[in-house]
């Protein structure tokens, strides 16, 4: 299936709602989870999911969400993530992929990383305006989230807030050129929430979400 047909399969609300609240968790979900996030019945459910894993927009796969094995556990129940094939449509054609990596290559040979990190905390700082700097991290993820972040925090108990990001808007070229564009991705954020303020983000990869996390600006100078 072509990207626009896929895109156009989210054009039911509840087959929209579904999918969203998947793409939302990180994690597996099951068809009564889902059914119930979404206010409609298991079957219908299962129509929509199944609808969305065959326009590619969710992967599925089976598993026992009881957590036992061995007789009497019950059969695996099917579940579903978000896939990771990305979907975009543009009317008429562009390709800014492509020149996206041709810079990036050029930039990286050309040992161009200081500059495009100034120039990335540049456009964070113009994005923000002349709003003062961002004043706390619920604020954060209310800017991440506006931009396609998907920020979520991470629940540990006692430890400081920690708000991690299940995207990366530039994850396709980041993946070919990890630390040049995942230092300007650092920058842009940097700027985009202020020099000084009591939000801070700092490096720390981990796969299958964004290279930067933001926290408090004291858990930082810890």
């Amino acid at each position: 299936m072509d990207d626009i047909d896929a895109i156009a399969v989210l054009q039911d609300p509840v087959r929209r709602r579904l999918y969203e609240y998947v793409a939302a968790q990180g994690r597996e979900v099951g068809r009564n989870e889902a059914a119930e996030a979404a206010g409609v019945t298991r079957t219908l459910a299962a129509h929509h999911l199944d609808r969305l894993t065959e326009a590619g927009l969710l992967d599925s796969g089976s598993r026992r969400l009881t957590g036992r094995t061995g007789p009497g556990a019950g059969r695996p129940a099917k579940v579903y993530t978000r896939a990771r094939t990305e979907r975009s449509v543009s009317l008429p054609a562009r390709d800014y992929r492509t020149a996206a990596e041709l810079l990036a290559e050029a930039a990286e040979q050309a040992g161009l990383d200081v500059p495009l990190r100034e120039a990335a905390r540049r456009r964070g700082e113009s994005l923000r305006g002349s709003a003062a700097p961002c004043g706390s991290l619920d604020e954060a993820k209310e800017m991440l989230a506006a931009r396609g972040y998907e920020p979520h925090e991470e629940e540990a108990e006692g430890a400081p807030r920690v708000v991690r990001m299940r995207n990366c808007p530039f994850h396709d070229v980041a993946e070919r050129f990890p630390p040049l564009v995942c230092g300007m991705n650092l920058a842009l954020l940097e700027g985009l929430f202020g020099a000084d303020g009591p939000v801070a983000a700092r490096m720390d990869a981990r796969p299958g979400e964004c290279c930067v996390v933001v926290e408090d600006s004291k858990n930082k100078d810890d």
